[in-house]
């Protein structure tokens, strides 16, 4: 069997919306499962990419702390 590909190139656009605080020190971050974060920036989100650059944004600034199985788990190890 013979098949026919054709490569289409794709450009990829990053965006960073800045979502500002009320101050650092005004609030615990939210404290959620990352099942429920990635199900809560998805139903935003327009692709998967984008769901994975706002999780490990949120992640990394300490904007939301992990509940559940991956609590203890370092953010590096998450992102990467």
């Amino acid at each position: 069997m013979n098949v026919t590909s054709t490569r289409i190139p794709v450009e990829h656009l990053t965006a960073v919306h800045e979502i500002p605080m009320e101050t650092a020190s005004a609030r615990e971050p939210d404290s959620l499962t990352l099942l429920e974060l990635i199900e809560a920036v998805s139903e935003v989100s327009d692709s998967e990419q984008e769901v994975i650059a706002t999780v490990t944004y949120m992640l990394r600034s300490g904007r939301v702390r992990l509940a559940g199985s991956f609590r203890d788990t370092p953010v590096a190890r998450l992102c990467s």
